[in-house]
């Protein structure tokens, strides 16, 4: 056992995008500030972020249909999908900044341009997408957004899935320009790298075993080197837990108020992926369909093109599953050693009232191949079983807590839960989650450094030009930010092969 023991300003656990966003962050308003941080795996971005292990759509409701939902008179409530859009923009110009001041290079590697639509089949389907169309496409930050339920145009958006279809109901879709596919573990790679460069200290292979509050209201981390078994004992004034799935055992540790009566639902993803070039050259942008009823929202069905290591692929799905796992790398035993006296109610609340969720997962889980190649041809008609093969995706462990909807609410979205003197803070949740993740980390900077928001501002109007700013009364504003940051990350021009 090793007696190591150090002092330092910050610590932040998990080597994921919101750590990597919460560092370069500090580092940039605050470059004085001595950070650690600890990762059990052997690197960055192994996990939740890994572009393996998630859909990899930079989130903006461009093509996502349940951020906008249809109210019982049949108007459509577009504030979700606003709210998303606009802490999207903020993510897009904070990465720009760090482009701009050359603190990350060649942004083609990890944000690519690319087409963003939704499809939908059926009269009501149709008349849900056409009615969404009308209420985005008056708003700025949706500008340039298209409609069609002509067949012949579709073929032209969309000819793979197109190709063999038999026409025989009512089809539609929207698209929009200005999505992107973000590789958000290549993103990830990229901002250690930086902080690295700034003197942020990583530590891989290191395991937080427990932590306390000590006399003087500063935390005390009990970690373990994996590598060569030892101890060490780390102190800071601040501590960010951004530990994915694993964060919410993390949070119990703490013992903060905050975090009790909070639980965690694991959901598992898979998808279909085909890498021939003959059939991926044949599709480029992200498909957003409609999630089946009593689906999860992380279980809309979706054609996605996406670029790995700077090789197009196309990505089907995702089908839920199920897994006790909190982490891909996770033990089998964490869903059920997460439940403690002071979550109990709360986690058989959600039991009883999400038992249509766990038939869903079930069913999903017993998929075999084929029923998923069916589901795909929903999608792609003429989709051969040979051209594509089944890549098993991260785990996502889902909020479950208290609200005023009752007890055992499971919630769908990233959260935010500190202390109440803000010494500490922990990230749960999943979707929309990485693409929204400067957001989430200013809301933590807020929370936490209160007294120093003031003080930082003019550095993070810099950084982020919308900062403080509504941006939908300033339609000026958002077009100069999409006009600046497609320049700066190299968005502005497509594959012209793909333009068509």
């Amino acid at each position: 056992m090793s007696n190591r023991y150090e002092q330092t300003d910050v610590i932040l656990i998990g080597a994921g995008i919101m750590s990597a966003t919460l560092g370069a962050l500090l580092k940039e308003v605050a470059p004085e500030m001595k950070i650690n941080v600890f990762e059990r795996l052997r690197g960055a971005g192994e996990e939740s972020s890994n572009e393996w292990n998630n859909a990899g759509t930079g989130h903006a409701s461009l093509c996502e249909l349940n951020y906008t939902n249809e109210k019982p008179d049949g108007s459509i409530d577009i504030s979700k999908a606003i709210k998303v859009n606009q802490e999207y923009q903020v993510s897009k110009q904070f990465w720009s900044y760090l482009v701009d001041s050359n603190l990350l290079r060649n942004p083609q590697e990890f944000i690519m341009s690319l087409p963003h639509m939704s499809l939908v089949q059926g009269e009501k389907n149709v008349a849900f997408l056409r009615n969404r169309f009308k209420a985005l496409s008056g708003n700025p930050l949706f500008e340039g957004m298209e409609f069609t339920d002509d067949p012949g145009k579709l073929k032209d958006w969309i000819p793979l899935i197109m190709e063999g279809r038999e026409v025989n109901q009512p089809i539609a879709a929207t698209k929009i320009g200005t999505g992107t596919d973000v590789n958000f573990g290549a993103l990830t790679r990229k901002l250690f790298t930086h902080l690295q460069n700034e003197d942020v200290t990583v530590n891989y292979q290191h395991q937080v075993e427990g932590m306390k509050r000590t006399e003087d209201g500063s935390w005390e981390l009990k970690i373990r080197d994996l590598k060569f078994d030892l101890l060490e004992y780390h102190r800071a004034k601040f501590v960010f837990i951004g530990a994915g799935g694993g964060s919410l055992h993390l949070l119990q540790k703490s013992g903060i108020p905050e975090g009790k009566s909070v639980g965690g639902f694991p959901v598992s993803g898979l998808f279909l992926v085909c890498k021939k070039p003959e059939i991926v050259e044949q599709h480029y942008a992200k498909v957003y369909g409609k999630a089946p009823v009593g689906a999860p929202p992380m279980s809309v069905p979706h054609l996605d093109t996406r670029f790995i290591d700077n090789e197009a692929s196309l990505f089907f799905g995702p089908f839920a599953g199920f897994s006790p796992k909190f982490l891909k790398t996770g033990s089998n035993l964490d869903l059920v050693t997460s439940v403690k006296p002071n979550n109990l109610v709360t986690m058989a609340a959600a039991g009883v009232k999400n038992m249509g969720l766990t038939k869903y997962l079930i069913g999903e889980v017993l998929l075999s191949k084929e029923k998923r190649m069916e589901a795909l041809r929903e999608f792609v008609p003429n989709a051969q079983d040979e051209d594509w093969e089944l890549v098993v995706a991260g785990q996502r462990v889902q909020v479950i807590k208290d609200t005023e909807n009752g007890k055992g609410t499971l919630q769908f979205g990233t959260e935010v839960i500190s202390s109440a003197d803000g010494s500490i803070a922990a990230l749960l949740g999943a979707s929309p989650g990485a693409s929204t993740s400067v957001s989430v980390m200013l809301e933590v900077l807020q929370r936490c450094f209160p007294g120093k928001m003031k003080e930082w501002e003019p550095k993070l109007k810099e950084m982020i030009p919308s900062y403080g700013v509504k941006l939908l009364e300033n339609p000026q504003l958002i077009r100069d930010i999409e006009r600046s940051t497609s320049k700066s990350l190299h968005l502005s021009n497509l594959k012209s092969e793909h333009t068509a």
